[in-house]
C-alpha cells in the first residue's frame, strides 16, 4: 500500500515536472520569439531551402524531336533555361529529360581554371606554394602498447597514444616528390602501373601524389578484399611494384605466389614494430617507405608531369556482384569532380577533417583532395582509435576525435546508423525522466528546425554532451557510398548539431553526380546535379518507371560530363555496354532509379539489380526496404531476399546484441548467450514482430515486409567479403553463404 502511494506520488511529481517544463518552453518561446525572428530570419532560410536548384536543358521524345538543346560547354544556352522543372510541359511520348545545376562556379573552382590546374600534380604544386606553412597531414603518435585487464578477466592490447604530429603543405609536397623519384630509382618507369594497397594514412596520400608527379598510374585496391581479388587486380594491371603497410605485409606471403610479376614491395612502417623479412622469397625486394623517400631525396631525376588525359588512377571497386572491375580515372576526371565539390561543399581553410574511410574509395579520395585544394588540414584516424571507447584506446585516455577536434568528417550511412542507434540505446537505458526530457528536447528542436530556426540554448544544455562524442567541434558531415535514411539523417543533424550533406556518385562518375545544397532542409534526398555534370532520367519500362510519372519524373539515372570515367580496364565489351558518347559529352548508365522533384533535387528510389518481382506480380525494391528497416533499433544490418517464385520476402538479420538481450528479457528469456538467443525460434518471431511494426511506421507495403527472418551472429564486415569497403551489401556472396538458411525460411 505504501509502495503504491509512493509510486503515485512519484508519477504525480514526474507529470508536474514535465508540465512545468512545457510551460517554461511556451513562455520562453513567447518572450524570445521577436529576438529569434530578428536575428535568424527564418523566412530566408526557408526560401533558400525551397529555391530551384536545377533546370531542364533537354527533352527527348519518341519521335526524336527535342524541345531543348543539351547545354554543354561551347553550345548555346537553352531558350527556356530559366524555367523551373515543374513548369516544363512533359508530353506522353517523352523518353528522357536532362537537368543541369543552376549554381555558378565558386572561388576555388574559378582559381583552378585561372591557374590552369588540370592535373593532380599541378594541384599539389599550387597548394604547396599557396599554403606552404599550414598544417596539411597529421598522424597521431603511438607511444607504446599495454595490456589492459577487462572485468571478465580477458586481456586486451591497448595503445598509449600521444598528440598529432603534422607535416606542412610544403613538406608534404617535398615528400611526395621524393617518393615519386625514389620509385623511379627502383626501376618503375612513367606510365607503368603501381599498386597502393594500404589503410588510410598520411603516407597513402604522399605516395599517390608522388606517383602522379611521375605520370605513374596508381592502382588502388581495398585492403579488405580477399586474396584472389587482390591478386586479380595486381595481375590484370601488370604491376611489378606494390606499396603497402606493415600490417598488410604478412598477407603478401600468400598473395606473392599468385602474383609472379611483383618484384618490389614498399611498406609503410609501424610506429612500434619492425618487420620480419623472412618468408617473402628471393624474387622480391622489400623496402621501407622511409628508405624510398631517402633514395628520392638524392635522385637527379626530375618530375615527369602528366597531361590531363593521362591515367591517374585505376580504381578496383569491390562491387556488390562479380569480380572487381578496374575503373580508369584520368586526371581530368579528378579535377572536374574537385571543381564541382568546391562549388557545393561549405568548408573553410581553418577547418580540420578527420580522415578514416578507405582512400581506395573514390568518395574519400576526392573529399580529401578538395580539402587540400581549400587549405584544410587532415588528421588521420581509424575505427580502432577514433573515439574514447574505441577498441584500442586505453581506458581513461582520449580517442583521436577528442584530441584532433575535427570540424568536418566523411561517413557512410552504416556508420551514421550506428551512431544514431548508439544515441537511442543510451537514451533507452536512462531513467524515465531523463528519457522523456531528451525526447521532449528532440521534438522541440525538430519543430523549430523545420521552421528554419536554430536552437543555441537547447544545443548547449541538452545536446552538447552528444557532440563531445566526435570532439565537440564537428559542424559538417559529408555522407556518401549509399542512400542515407531520412530518420538517421535528421536525428544525426539534431543530436550532433551538425549539417549532414548527402551526395550521390559512383566510381565510374569519379564520385560526382549530385550533392545536397547547404541550405536544403529536406532529409532523404541526394541533392541536385553538380556544376561539372548533367543528370538525365530515362524511361525504364520493365520496372514501370517513366519520366511522365506523376507527381515527379522517374527513371534510370544517366550521368554525363567531364567527370565520367574512360571505362573499365581491359573490359571493352563492358565499357561499351555502360558508357557512351553524345554531342561531345561522355555518359554513364548507372542502373539506379530516381525521381527529380520540383526544385530539381534527386531522390534515389530504386536500383535495377535490387528489384524483385514476387509471384503475385508485386515489385519489391530490396535496397529501399533494407534502408527503412535498418533504422529499427534492434537491427545492426539486414539483407532482404526475394524469390520470384514465392509470394513473400525473407531477411537475414544481424541483430544489435544489447537490444536483443533486452527483448529476450521482456519475453522471459534470460541467462542465454547472444549466439543461443539467435538460435531460438521464439526470438526470431519477436524480431519479426519488431520489423513488422517498424515497417508499418515507415509506410512499407505488407508484401515488402519480410515474412520470415534468420538471426545471424556474424557481424558482416569487408574482411568477410559480405559487404564492400563502403559497407554496401554483396548480395551474391551473402546469398551463397546463407543459401541453406534462405531455403529453410522459405520451406517454413
Amino acid at each position: 500500500m505504501f509502495n503504491d502511494e509512493k509510486a503515485d506520488m512519484d508519477g504525480l511529481g514526474f507529470t508536474l515536472a514535465i508540465g512545468a517544463l512545457k510551460a517554461f518552453a511556451f513562455v520562453y518561446d513567447i518572450i524570445t520569439f521577436p529576438v529569434y525572428i530578428l536575428f535568424q530570419r527564418p523566412w530566408k532560410v526557408r526560401a533558400l531551402s525551397r529555391r530551384s536548384k536545377a533546370e531542364i536543358v533537354a527533352i527527348e521524345r519518341d519521335q526524336k524531336n527535342t524541345d531543348f538543346s543539351i547545354d554543354v560547354e561551347g553550345t548555346d544556352k537553352p531558350q527556356k533555361s530559366k524555367s523551373k522543372a515543374k513548369a516544363i510541359e512533359i508530353s506522353k511520348d517523352t523518353r528522357s529529360i536532362t537537368w543541369k545545376s543552376r549554381d555558378e562556379p565558386q572561388k576555388i573552382h574559378v582559381e583552378i581554371v585561372r591557374e590552369n590546374i588540370n592535373t593532380m600534380a599541378r594541384m599539389m604544386e599550387h597548394v604547396a606554394k599557396k599554403y606552404a606553412n599550414k598544417r596539411c597531414l597529421g598522424t597521431r603518435e603511438i607511444k607504446g602498447e599495454e595490456d589492459e585487464v577487462q572485468p571478465n578477466g580477458r586481456v586486451f592490447k591497448k595503445y598509449n597514444m600521444g598528440n598529432y604530429t603534422w607535416k606542412t603543405y610544403a613538406e608534404v609536397n617535398v615528400l611526395a616528390t621524393n617518393f615519386g623519384r625514389g620509385v623511379r630509382e627502383l626501376g618503375n618507369m612513367p606510365r607503368e602501373n603501381v599498386v597502393i594497397f594500404a589503410e588510410t594514412r598520411a603516407e597513402w596520400m604522399i605516395a599517390a601524389h608522388g606517383l602522379f608527379k611521375q605520370s605513374i598510374p596508381v592502382v588502388t585496391i581495398y585492403a579488405t578484399l580477399g586474396d584472389e581479388a587482390i591478386a586479380h587486380g595486381i595481375n590484370e594491371t601488370g604491376v611489378t611494384t606494390v606499396v603497402t603497410s606493415y600490417d598488410l605485409m604478412p598477407k603478401f606471403k600468400k598473395i606473392l605466389a599468385m602474383t609472379p610479376k611483383v618484384k618490389t614491395l614498399i611498406y609503410m612502417e609501424d610506429q612500434l614494430k619492425s618487420l620480419d623479412n623472412n618468408g617473402y622469397g628471393e624474387q622480391v625486394t622489400i623496402h621501407k617507405f622511409s628508405e624510398v623517400l631517402k633514395l628520392g631525396s638524392t635522385s637527379q631525376l626530375g618530375n615527369t608531369m602528366p597531361s590531363p588525359d593521362d591515367v591517374a588512377i585505376i580504381m578496383y571497386t569491390s562491387g556488390s556482384t562479380g569480380v572487381p572491375k578496374g575503373v580508369i580515372l584520368v586526371h581530368n576526371n579528378l579535377i572536374a569532380t574537385m571543381k564541382a565539390f568546391c562549388d557545393n561543399t561549405v568548408i573553410y581553410d581553418d577547418d580540420c577533417l578527420i580522415g578514416f574511410l578507405p582512400l581506395a574509395h573514390v568518395f574519400e579520395l576526392l573529399v580529401e583532395s578538395v580539402c587540400l585544394c581549400a587549405g584544410v588540414s587532415i588528421g588521420y584516424s581509424s575505427a580502432l582509435t577514433m573515439i574514447d571507447t574505441s577498441s584500442k584506446i586505453k581506458k581513461g585516455t582520449k580517442g583521436d576525435a577528442s584530441v584532433l577536434k575535427p570540424s568536418v568528417m566523411t561517413a557512410v550511412p552504416l556508420i551514421l546508423d550506428r551512431i544514431s542507434k548508439g544515441i537511442q540505446e543510451k537514451v533507452g537505458k536512462s531513467n524515465h525522466f531523463s528519457k522523456v526530457l531528451f525526447n521532449f528536447a528532440l521534438e522541440y528542436k525538430q519543430t523549430w528546425t523545420r521552421r528554419g530556426y536554430c536552437t543555441p540554448l537547447l544545443d548547449k544544455i541538452v545536446f552538447s554532451k552528444v557532440r563531445q562524442l566526435l570532439g565537440g567541434r564537428v559542424r559538417y558531415v559529408l555522407s556518401g557510398g549509399a542512400p542515407l535514411s531520412p530518420d538517421t539523417h535528421e536525428q544525426i543533424q539534431l543530436c550532433l548539431c551538425v549539417k549532414v550533406v548527402q551526395g550521390y556518385g559512383l566510381t565510374e562518375t569519379t564520385s560526382c553526380a549530385t550533392i545536397m545544397d547547404a541550405h536544403d532542409m529536406i532529409c532523404g534526398r541526394v541533392g541536385h546535379p553538380t556544376t561539372s555534370c548533367r543528370i538525365r532520367m530515362v524511361n525504364w519500362e520493365e520496372g514501370n518507371y517513366r519520366v511522365t510519372d506523376k507527381p515527379y519524373p522517374r527513371g534510370e539515372v544517366i550521368v554525363g560530363g567531364a567527370n565520367i570515367s574512360a571505362g573499365y580496364y581491359k573490359l571493352p565489351g563492358k565499357t561499351n555496354e555502360d558508357f557512351f558518347e553524345e554531342d561531345g559529352m561522355r555518359w554513364f548508365k548507372t542502373g539506379d532509379i530516381a525521381e527529380v522533384q520540383e526544385d530539381g533535387v534527386v531522390k534515389i528510389i530504386d536500383r535495377k539489380k535490387d528489384l524483385v518481382k514476387l509471384q503475385a506480380g508485386e515489385y519489391v525494391s530490396l535496397g529501399k526496404v533494407e534502408s527503412e528497416l535498418k533504422t529499427c533499433a534492434i537491427i545492426d544490418n539486414i539483407c532482404v531476399y526475394g524469390d520470384s517464385s514465392k509470394q513473400y520476402c525473407v531477411a537475414l538479420v544481424v541483430p544489435n546484441q544489447s537490444m536483443l538481450v533486452d527483448l529476450a528479457a521482456k519475453r522471459g528469456i534470460s541467462e542465454k548467450s547472444f549466439e543461443d538467443l539467435c538460435a531460438i525460434a521464439d526470438m526470431e518471431k519477436a524480431v519479426l514482430q519488431e520489423l513488422a511494426e517498424h515497417g508499418k511506421k515507415c509506410k512499407l507495403e505488407k508484401f515488402e515486409i519480410p515474412a520470415q527472418v534468420k538471426l545471424v551472429t556474424e557481424v558482416w564486415s569487408p574482411d568477410m567479403g559480405l559487404v564492400t569497403a563502403a559497407f554496401k551489401l554483396k548480395r551474391k556472396d551473402i546469398q551463397e553463404r546463407y543459401q541453406h538458411e534462405i531455403n529453410r525460411m522459405y520451406a517454413s
